[in-house]
């Protein structure tokens, strides 16, 4: 059986208060989450050390602002240290420091002293990719650079936007050897949107294209750990827990 959490994203209309999140990860423990990464509400370290200790569930991962994570490291290692979770991750950079090279490579160059300073004290940095990252500057991609000059960036691996931007998501997973301790399940599905045109959408993990046998099966041997379940948009439907509760359903009866 295979172990795996849920990014909160996913849910995020249902965590907007203590309570909201509280009963959130308890219907989540029921479905057979195991852990869970804070992400989509605002971060409020004590709620959610409150939660956990309530709930038994780990947070074992957070999303949280990039000028905390730059400029205010030291206690924001504190603040994740009082509920036990050592992962502190970025969602993404903004999209106009991509597109400006100069920029990133400022800010890459940020990111690395802040993963450098959580590394020496224990912590690791994860940083989530979407399709933004396969945008090349020269003859580089924007992710093959962070990869090629910031050892202390790990990634959060999100396997739908590694596929719609265009990567080879098992050649990904091999150059991040080591570097994805935490990764997120997320489904990649075509759907008709009218007569005779077609579109990707997320989808519950096993209602999409992509392989997550192999994909899982590899991501293990590069030093995977936690495996969070993602659907951007489940939020937006009747039934948000319905959805990702789909996704546990389908990793019982696979893995």
């Amino acid at each position: 059986m295979l172990d795996t959490g849920l990014n909160l994203y996913s849910v995020r209309n249902l965590i907007q208060s203590e309570d909201g999140l509280l009963k959130t990860t308890l219907a989540l423990k029921d479905m057979g989450y195991r852990y869970l990464q804070y992400s989509g509400a605002p971060f409020d370290h004590a709620a959610i050390k409150r939660v956990s200790e309530k709930t038994g569930v780990p947070f074992v991962l957070t999303h949280v602002p990039m000028d905390r994570i730059v400029g205010d490291t030291e206690k924001l290692m504190e603040e994740h240290a009082a509920f036990g979770c050592r992962n502190i991750g970025l969602g993404a950079m903004p999209a106009k420091i991509i597109a400006d090279e100069a920029a990133l490579k400022e800010t890459v160059e940020k990111l690395e002293r802040a993963g450098e300073t959580m590394a020496k004290n224990g912590f690791k940095f994860f940083y989530h990719n979407h399709h933004m990252e396969f945008f090349r500057h020269g003859g580089e991609t924007v992710l093959d650079y962070i990869i090629r000059t910031a050892p202390h960036i790990n990634f959060t691996l999100d396997t739908y936007w590694v596929q719609y931007g265009g990567g080879d998501l098992y050649d990904v997973i091999e150059k991040l050897d080591g570097r994805i301790g935490c990764v997120h399940l997320k489904d990649y599905k075509i759907v008709r949107t009218g007569d005779n045109s077609f579109a990707p959408q997320f989808a519950p993990v096993g209602d999409g294209n992509i392989d997550f046998i192999k994909v899982v099966a590899l991501m293990k041997k590069k030093g995977t750990e936690y495996f969070l379940v993602e659907q951007d948009n489940a939020a937006e439907t009747d039934d948000p827990l319905g959805q990702v509760g789909r996704s546990a359903e389908y990793i019982k009866k696979t893995f």
